[in-house]
C-alpha cells in the first residue's frame, strides 16, 4: 500500500514535470525558465538558506552580547539543529497530506498547497484554526520586521531623514510584491537574496576583525536574566523560517526530496552567523546592547554602504517571502486564487501590505520585536505544532504502518521519534515560550517606555546642536 501511494505521487510529479518540458522553446521561454521558474532541489536549498538570514544577521551580534559568547554559540548550533528537525517533519506532513489527496484525484496545478490545509487534512479543523491563526500572525510580524530593517538600515547610508520617514517609502517599494505570483518565481532572487547576506555576513566579520577591539571593551555577558532569555529567543526566530517551508516544497517539481535540504541550509547559514556575531561582539562588546543593529557600530566606508544596499534588497525580498504566503491565504478567502489573471490577483492583494506598513510605524524596535516574535510566535508555528501534529498523525498502529514517509533507522524508529518530539515541544514550552516570552515581553515594553510608540528615529545617535 505504501509503495503504491509513492509511486502514485511521483507519477504526477513526472506528469507535470512533463508538461514544463513541453512547452515551446524559444529564447524568450529559456530566459523565462532560467530566472523566473524555478522547482529545482538547489531553487528550494536557496530559498531556505536566504529566507533565514534576512535582517537577523544584524541582530545577532546584540543577542551574543545578551547571552555571552558560550552561550551565543551554543544556542545557534542547538536550535539550528531543532530548525532542521521540525522543518523534517513539516516536509514528512506535506507528503502524507499530498499523497492521500493525489490519490483522490485532487489537481493542485492552480493551487498551493499550504500550512494550515495540511494540518486541516491530516488532524481537522480545529487545528487548521491553530495552524492559521499562528502561521499568519508570525508572517505578519516577520513582514514588519523587514520593514523596520530596511528604515534602520537605509538610516546609516542617508541619515537627512528619519527611520519614521524611510519606513513609510520602504513600506511604498515593498508593497510591489504583490507582482510575484508564487515560490516558482523566486529563483534569481532567491540566488542574489543568499549571495547579499553572504557578503554582508563576511564584511561584519572582517570589518569587525580589522577595526579591532575598542577601548576598554567589556564583556560582561549573560548579566541579567531577562536578557539572557532575550537573547536566546532571537536566535530560536532566527531557525524559525518554516513559515514557509509548505509554499517551497509544493513549489517543488518534486517534494519528496526537501528531507534535508533545510539541514543543509542551516549548516550553510552557521557558518554565515557564527564567525560575524562572535567577531562583532569581540570587537564592541557591551556597546552591542545598546546598539541592536550591528551596523550601527561599525565606522562608515564604501564597503559598509554595499552591505547596507546589498541588504537592503535582500529584505525587499524577505518581505516577498513572507507577504506571498499571506497573499495567498487572502486570494483564498475572498476566492480570487485560482485565477489565472495576475493583475487580478496582485490587485486584490494590496489590502495585506497596509496593516503591515502600519504596524512598522507603530513598534520600529529593531532586535526586541524579533525576540518577542520569536518566543510568542515561532515557538508554537514552527517547534511546538509540527511536533504534536506529527505525533498525532501517527497515533494509531494503522497509520504508522500505512505512512508514507518512516523514521529513520538511526534516531530509533517510532519510538525515537516521539521522544525527539516530546522534547522539542517540553523545551520550546518551557524555555522558548515560558522564560523567553517573560523575558522579551518585558525587554519590549521597556522600549515602548523608553521611546514611545510611533518613535520618529529608534537608536539613533543624537546629533550635535547647530
Amino acid at each position: 500500500m505504501t509503495s503504491e501511494k509513492v509511486e502514485t505521487v511521483v507519477a504526477n510529479y513526472v506528469e507535470m514535470e512533463r508538461e514544463e518540458e513541453g512547452q515551446p522553446k524559444s529564447t524568450k521561454a529559456k530566459l523565462s525558465n532560467f530566472f523566473w521558474h524555478g522547482g529545482s532541489v538547489y531553487d528550494a536549498w536557496f530559498s531556505c538558506a536566504s529566507n533565514q538570514v534576512a535582517q537577523v544577521l544584524l541582530t545577532l551580534p546584540y543577542s551574543f552580547s545578551q547571552l555571552g559568547m558560550l552561550s551565543g554559540i551554543l544556542f545557534q548550533l542547538f536550535y539550528g539543529l531543532l530548525g532542521s528537525w521540525t522543518a523534517y517533519l513539516i516536509s514528512v506532513l506535506y507528503v502524507e497530506y499530498r499523497t492521500r489527496k493525489e490519490r483522490e484525484k485532487v489537481d493542485f496545478r492552480n493551487h498551493v498547497i499550504q500550512w494550515f490545509e495540511v494540518l486541516d487534512g491530516l488532524l481537522g479543523k480545529h487545528w487548521r484554526n491553530i495552524g492559521l491563526f499562528f502561521n499568519c500572525t508570525f508572517l505578519l510580524f516577520g513582514s514588519v520586521i523587514q520593514l523596520i530593517a530596511c528604515a534602520s538600515n537605509i538610516y546609516y547610508i542617508n541619515d537627512s531623514l528619519d527611520k519614521r520617514t524611510w519606513t513609510y517609502i520602504f513600506g511604498a517599494c515593498c508593497a510591489t510584491t504583490v507582482f510575484i505570483p508564487s515560490f516558482h518565481n523566486y529563483r534569481i532572487w532567491s540566488f542574489l537574496g543568499l549571495l547579499m547576506t553572504s557578503y554582508t555576513a563576511w564584511y561584519l566579520t572582517i570589518a569587525s576583525l580589522v577595526h579591532g577591539q575598542v577601548e576598554g571593551v567589556k564583556h560582561t555577558g549573560p548579566a541579567k536574566l531577562m536578557l539572557y532569555f532575550t537573547g536566546a529567543t532571537n536566535i530560536l526566530y532566527t531557525f524559525g523560517g518554516h513559515a514557509v517551508t509548505v509554499e517551497i516544497m509544493h513549489a517543488m517539481w518534486k517534494p519528496q526530496k526537501f528531507k534535508l535540504i533545510y539541514l543543509i541550509a542551516t549548516v550553510y547559514v552557521l557558518t554565515l552567523t557564527l564567525p560575524s556575531a562572535s567577531a562583532v561582539y569581540w570587537a564592541f562588546g557591551d556597546m552591542l546592547l545598546d546598539h541592536s543593529n550591528a551596523l550601527s557600530l561599525l565606522p562608515r566606508t564604501p564597503f559598509r554602504d554595499v552591505a547596507v544596499i546589498l541588504m537592503l534588497i535582500h529584505q525587499f525580498i524577505t518581505f516577498g517571502f513572507a507577504c506571498t504566503p499571506l497573499y495567498f491565504v487572502w486570494e483564498k478567502l475572498i476566492g480570487v486564487h485560482e485565477t489565472k489573471s495576475v493583475i487580478k490577483r496582485s490587485i486584490a492583494r494590496i489590502p495585506v501590505v497596509i496593516p503591515i506598513w502600519f504596524l512598522a510605524i507603530i513598534f520600529p524596535f529593531f532586535g526586541p520585536i524579533n525576540s518577542a516574535v520569536g518566543a510568542l510566535l515561532v515557538s508554537f508555528t514552527v517547534y511546538v505544532i509540527p511536533s504534536l501534529a506529527h505525533m498525532l498523525t501517527f497515533a494509531s498502529s494503522s497509520s504508522r504502518e500505512h505512512a508514507v514517509e518512516r523514521p529513520p533507522s538511526f534516531i530509533g524508529g517510532w519510538a525515537g521519534m516521539y521522544g525527539m518530539n516530546v522534547f522539542v515541544v517540553v523545551w520550546v514550552l518551557v524555555v522558548g515560550f515560558g522564560l523567553g516570552g517573560w523575558a522579551s515581553m518585558r525587554n519590549f515594553v521597556l522600549q515602548i517606555n523608553t521611546f514611545g510608540l510611533f518613535a520618529k528615529c529608534y537608536q539613533c545617535p543624537k546629533k550635535p546642536a547647530p
